[in-house]
């Protein structure tokens, strides 16, 4: 017995050939849109690179590093009398930092420090992500290297231009410059409250002693002041700095640079 198909059989059958061909159409023209907005951001890139790199300043000057620093006045009994500054600044190497406080400044600041090239996108989306689960501002986006950029190069504005620019040049200082020596021009340059610029000064002006003499208790205090060095202040507001300190020794556990015995023992510190 002969079994003839229905002329919707034999339709069906016509119409798969096409619908193959209309699937192919489809992905072939969606793959060129994609290429197309690809090269264009590329492009786009490209353009908005070069138009923003002809006004920024050589990151050069930053190989002479010559902050403004404390003028001491003493008396002939060789006792101190007046301090003059325009910023309170005492500039010391690396060497006369202890290794805690520059861990906790990098677990703090930025965790992927020896990892990326002066801009890490993955710690600006973390940040933002930590910041909106806390309801405030715990995390910073910008890396040691763009907080280098911003103090020594631009100005607080503001704007998507500047953080390109920012951006533009931490990749510069960070191809130009060694870990080691990104991290020396951060501690002293930066900005921790009480008119005090870099981890000497603020050692002083808070503790009372040298950077090379601080406990780990004292050193996340200190890390933990960037983001909001009068909000933080241990003097103003010693709860809300203590939260803070907490905050850096557990992102000391976290990078291990420290264990969980030794971040209790410094919460405990008084």
């Amino acid at each position: 017995m002969v079994h003839r198909r229905s002329s919707s059989e034999i339709l069906k059958k016509r119409a798969r050939p096409a619908e193959v061909i209309n699937a192919r159409l489809i992905l072939k023209y969606s793959l060129l849109v994609v290429a197309f907005f690809i090269l264009l951001g590329i492009l786009t890139s490209v353009i908005v690179y070069f138009y923003l790199s002809k006004d920024l300043p050589k990151i050069s000057s930053l190989t002479d590093y010559h902050p403004s620093i404390i003028t001491e006045v003493y008396s002939d009994d060789n006792r101190k009398i007046a301090e003059f500054y325009h910023e309170r600044r005492v500039v010391v190497p690396l060497s006369d930092m202890p290794t805690m406080l520059i861990e906790a400044f990098i677990a703090s600041e930025d965790a992927r420090f020896y990892k990326h090239k002066g801009v890490d996108f993955f710690s600006i989306v973390r940040a933002f992500i930590k910041n909106l689960q806390a309801g405030e501002i715990v995390q910073g986006g910008s890396t040691i290297t763009q907080q280098v950029t911003k103090s020594f190069f631009l100005t607080p504005e503001r704007s998507y231009s500047r953080k390109i620019k920012e951006a533009i040049l931490a990749y510069r200082i960070d191809k130009a410059f060694s870990k080691q020596e990104i991290l020396y021009l951060y501690l002293n340059q930066i900005y921790l409250g009480h008119a005090a610029y870099g981890v000497e000064a603020a050692s002083e002006n808070y503790f009372g002693k040298s950077a090379k003499e601080l406990n780990l208790a004292e050193c996340a205090i200190l890390a933990g002041l960037p983001q909001a060095p009068s909000r933080y202040s241990p003097f103003r507001f010693p709860e809300k700095a203590k939260q803070r300190q907490i905050y850096v020794l557990n992102r000391m556990v976290a990078e291990g640079y420290i264990t969980n015995i030794q971040a209790t023992q410094a919460i405990n510190v008084q």
